[in-house]
């Protein structure tokens, strides 16, 4: 039994490598709807325009699932789908190319591309990266990747002090995040095959 799980992932990866760049388009559009249905999970804090949202989730695990440059090319596609007018982001809204750059959670969405670029690389580099400790390690600095960004956007907006911004755009979210990193490493590590399957040799 654990011979043909360990099979069926390595197969399901190598599936992924073997897909035309049109399929995989596809795929990233569905890893995108993805993390829209997250973005329904908003909780309003008093102290920040932020919410906290269920996107992140979605956005580690797109580097995992499409790979170095798939899934940051999702969550290209949900930002500038969210632009146009799909109500997919934080609390099933919309924003429009003109509210876009003074909104409050711009930043985190331009994060999400960046984290999940990275992850999805540092996946596919190397066999060692998929393993449940070292994938933890990725999940927690693609999150800070998300908290670099969006702290950067919302100073500004707002050019606050960065004490008044760390407690806006980073402290309220580290517990929650914390809980997406492991939940996503968990599923991460369950997933991925611990064998090559697109030429890396590396363990």
């Amino acid at each position: 039994m654990v011979k043909k799980v360990k099979s069926l992932r390595l197969e399901l990866f190598l599936w992924r490598e073997s897909l035309s760049a049109l399929y995989k388009i596809g795929l990233c559009f569905g890893m995108a709807v993805c993390t829209g249905l997250l973005a329904g999970i908003r909780i309003p804090l008093p102290f920040t325009p932020v919410p906290i949202t269920g996107q992140v989730l979605g956005v580690l695990l797109s580097g995992v699932f499409l790979g170095r440059f798939y899934g940051g090319l999702s969550m290209a596609i949900y930002l500038l789908l969210g632009i146009a007018g799909i109500p997919w982001f934080a609390g099933w809204n919309s924003l429009s190319c003109f509210t876009f750059f003074a909104n409050p959670t711009a930043g985190y969405l331009i994060g999400f591309i960046f984290a999940s670029l990275f992850i999805g690389r540092q996946v596919d580099r190397k066999i060692r990266n998929r393993f449940f400790w070292p994938q933890l390690k990725l999940m927690l600095i693609g999150v800070l990747i998300i908290y670099a960004s969006g702290a950067f956007w919302l100073f500004l907006l707002t050019r606050a002090t960065l004490s008044k911004i760390v407690v806006m755009a980073v402290l309220p979210f580290i517990p929650g995040d914390l809980l997406k990193a492991f939940l996503a490493t968990s599923i991460s590590a369950s997933f991925l095959p611990k064998k090559s399957y697109n030429g890396e040799i590396d363990r």
